[in-house]
Parts: structure tokens; C-alpha cells; sequence
């Protein structure tokens, strides 16, 4: 690596231990070599030292694109209290994406980072695993490399609730407002509802998808162009909470009530489903759990509790389907659609 970069061996152990004496212009080409060579450093071969220094870091990074909204707050307070219960506290590290999150996470030699709401590079994870920071991914937005640890949900599954309820209650030409389109989450939620509704072929079920970005100004428009294309349809997933919220402000807009006209089914349960009327059916989701699970597992590693072995390649739990008053049964005699 050092020949690769062009410096000295010495630079490129002390840029991976997150030295702060080293210019912007050696870090980079550091990082590129790291990417280039492809290295990653051996299980057992952390020195000593930085062993040591790591054994004694009270502080583990937690690493977010954004925390303005009600899921990435009750995350990280699930890591914050799972934190302080084993003695540590925690680093919030703004992940710009023009910026260099790495560096910042190295130099603080933390016991390991956990990241939510990113999607990093396979440069970012190189450098990381050639620094011998652990890593917990939580949702992972797109397949981590292997050995990386992550924690999520159910989310198939949960999207097989979501259209099991609807069918249920007789609707049988249902929509689905989901995320990004490359998003794994997203995608593991459309196909649960999809499996489904293909299951019940007696009932002649039919999905249609429009994708709402996670935004709730972006869904409204998404579900307008949805009933548009669309009319019929009684029953409605979102396959997040905010975006269920856009649901509701398309619905309104078009003079159509929940759910007489059509039932809405949202995913997250989060403080706002309880707190909108009519109150959001939804797919609950562990939030606070995933939080506190992820330093639980983040902690096995830093320490090599996990006896050397490589830490699963996905932990996953449970979902439930919360059942409040956006669904009903459907109706045979739907308000006229504008």
C-alpha cells in the first residue's frame, strides 16, 4: 500500500489508525491505495497497541445521513441507552456524502461504528477493515460485502401481513407506495405483499407499485398518479409511515375517506400513527430494539466474543402487524374517484 501511495509505511499505519497529523492529500491517496490493493487486515492481525487502545475507548461511532425524522430518533435512542448501559457513549458522525465520514471515524479510534441510513462505498468499507474497525450495518440500503455485520427487520414478511389484512377484508385491486426502487428494504416489502396477493389467485388480486421516495410530498403525488392509472383501487400499503402520511394527503385531496373508500395499511408504527385520525394500521417495526441490538453486536465484535468466527451475515427481527382504524372492509359502493 505504502508503494501504491507513494509514501512510507509508517504514513499508511498511522492514516488507518486515524492520525491527525497527516495531510487531506496523503489520507486520500492512502484510502485509494487501500481500494486499489484491496486490502483487509487478518482476523488477529490488529496490533497490540491499537488492540489496547481500543479495549480502553469508551465511544463507538454511529454514523447517519440524516436524524430529522421520528425512525432515526427512536434508533438512536435504542443505541444511546445500550450504550450507556455498557459504559459507552456515543458519537454522532454526519455521513455527507461529499464528505470524509471515514477519516473522522478513524481518528477517534472508537470501539467500532454503526451505520444507519447509509449506504457505503466498498472504498469506505475497505478502509474501515483495513483500519479493523467492526461494523454494524443496520438495514443495509443495499447487500453489504461479506463479513460485514448487519441487523434488520422482517420486512418480506411484513409486507405479506400488509396484504394478507387487505385481503381479508375483501380488497382484491390494491396499490403499493414504496421507497426507492434500489433499496433492499423496500424492495423486500413489495415483494412479501406481491407473494401475498399471488397466493390468493382465487380472489384475482392485483398489485400496482409507484414508488413514493420515503417522502410524504413525494408519495401524495405518487398515490394521485396511482389512482389516475388506477381507479379501483380500495386498499393502499405504504411501505413507511411518513410516506402513509402522503397517502392520507392524496386521499383528501381527492375527497375520498379512510378507509370507506379505501383502507390504508402504513409501516413502522411510528409515534405519528397513533396521533393521525383515523389512527394508521401499520407493520410495526422494532426501532428502539434495532438500535440496542446493533451495539449488543457491535460490542461481540470489537471484544472477539464471537470466538474469531465471522459474525452472522444478517440478523433479523420480528414485525407485527398493528391494527388501528385506517382499514376496513371493502366497500361495494366506493365514493366516486376525482
Amino acid at each position: 500500500m505504502a508503494k501504491t501511495a507513494g509514501t512510507s509505511v509508517p504514513t499508511v499505519s498511522k492514516v488507518l489508525r486515524g492520525g491527525t497529523d497527516v495531510s487531506a492529500e496523503t489520507r486520500a491517496k492512502v484510502m485509494a491505495a487501500v481500494q486499489a490493493v484491496g486490502y483487509t487486515r487478518r482476523a488477529g492481525a490488529m496490533s497490540e497497541s491499537v488492540r489496547v487502545e481500543r479495549d480502553l475507548s469508551n465511544v463507538l461511532d454511529l454514523v447517519v445521513t440524516h436524524f430529522e425524522e421520528s425512525w432515526a430518533n427512536l434508533v438512536i435512542a435504542g443505541v444511546g441507552r445500550e450504550a450507556a448501559a455498557a459504559g459507552l457513549d456515543v458519537v454522532l458522525t454526519l455521513a455527507d456524502p461529499h464528505g470524509d465520514w471515514v477519516s473522522r471515524v478513524l481518528r477517534r479510534r472508537a470501539v467500532g461504528t454503526i451505520g444507519t441510513l447509509i449506504d457505503p462505498t466498498s472504498r469506505q468499507f475497505n478502509a474501515l477493515s483495513a483500519a479493523g474497525v467492526p461494523v454494524v450495518l443496520i438495514d443495509p440500503m443495499s447487500t453489504p460485502p461479506s463479513g460485514v455485520a448487519s441487523i434488520g427487520v422482517a420486512n418480506w414478511d411484513g409486507g405479506r401481513m400488509a396484504a394478507e389484512h387487505l385481503l381479508a377484508l375483501g380488497h382484491v385491486r390494491t396499490g403499493v407506495v414504496a421507497g426507492h426502487a434500489r433499496h433492499l428494504f423496500s424492495r423486500a416489502r413489495v415483494d412479501g405483499f406481491r407473494a401475498a396477493a399471488d397466493t390468493a389467485t382465487a380472489s384475482g388480486a392485483t398489485v400496482s407499485v409507484v414508488h413514493g421516495g420515503w417522502n410524504r410530498a413525494k408519495a401524495t403525488a405518487a398515490v394521485h398518479a396511482l389512482l389516475d392509472s388506477d381507479p379501483g383501487i380500495t386498499g393502499v400499503f405504504a411501505c413507511s409511515d411518513p410516506m402513509a402520511l402522503g397517502v392520507y394527503d392524496a386521499l383528501n385531496a381527492r375527497g375520498l375517506r379512510i378507509p370507506e373508500d379505501i383502507s390504508v395499511i402504513g409501516f413502522d408504527d411510528l409515534p405519528e400513527a397513533q396521533y393521525i385520525c383515523p389512527g394508521l394500521t401499520t407493520v410495526r417495526q422494532p426501532c428502539t430494539e434495532l438500535g440496542a441490538t446493533a451495539v449488543k453486536l457491535l460490542i461481540e465484535l470489537s471484544r472477539g466474543e464471537n470466538g474469531g468466527s465471522r459474525p452472522p451475515a444478517r440478523m433479523e427481527l420480528a414485525t407485527e402487524l398493528v391494527v388501528r382504524a385506517s382499514t376496513g372492509p371493502a366497500s361495494a359502493a366506493a365514493a366516486p374517484r376525482r
